[in-house]
């Protein structure tokens, strides 16, 4: 078995660090966004005061989170053949996730005392206004941490896109690996980054929900 070459190492990094800061962060803030604001329109909705609304969203909820993210990359990369395959990522990775998230937000929404739902009735405040100044402030504050935590979780799941030509950071590990015969260096610098980007977050995280708890 051959020694760990550092200067293989040292010579791929700026590789590995364009593919991480070009596509790996980009398509995790995108989709971190995506799944932020769709898995609260999908928690609001599935509020909704018929059938008609809630049921369908429950499917359709359901299905996503039936189903694996690897099938969910691959089977819009065939429906939608024209679209950037990046594109394509971040939307499967907010979409998937919004469906965790919902339940997030829904939990955090269920969370908020009834005594502020009756006190803003006493008050005749219409539902928008109950839901902006009232609810959503409380709901969102108390589930930030979780939130976090699938942004996490999103990142270290951005290998994945390589499946549909995604060139992320993992993806250009592999060429260079393929290009140099060097893997073990390439995969291992690629795991370390993961790791000293998504553990201080983790640590961040423990102590915003820490904070919060209080």
């Amino acid at each position: 078995m051959n020694g760990f070459d550092w200067d293989v190492a040292l010579d791929s990094l700026p590789v590995l660090l364009g593919g991480f800061l070009r596509v790996t962060l980009l398509a995790t803030a995108l989709g971190t966004l995506v799944a932020a604001v769709l898995g609260l329109v999908v928690a609001m909705a599935g509020r909704g005061p018929t059938r008609f609304v809630t049921v369908p969203v429950r499917v359709v909820t359901e299905f996503v989170r039936s189903t694996p993210l690897l099938v969910q990359l691959v089977g819009a990369a065939a429906l939608f053949n024209t679209v950037e395959p990046l594109y394509i990522g971040i939307a499967v990775l907010g979409v998937h996730y919004a469906a965790y998230t919902s339940e997030v937000y829904r939990a955090g929404i269920d969370g908020v005392p009834k005594g502020q739902w009756e006190a803003c009735r006493a008050l005749s405040l219409s539902p928008r206004r109950t839901w902006q100044a009232v609810i959503l402030p409380q709901a969102v504050r108390n589930v930030l941490p979780a939130l976090g935590n699938y942004a996490i979780s999103m990142f270290k799941e951005t290998p994945f896109l390589a499946v549909i030509t995604v060139q992320e950071m993992v993806f250009e590990a592999r060429k260079y690996g393929a290009d140099h015969f060097a893997y073990t260096e390439v995969f291992t610098l690629a795991g370390l980054i993961f790791l000293v980007a998504s553990y201080p977050t983790s640590l961040l995280m423990r102590k915003l929900e820490k904070r919060l708890g209080h």
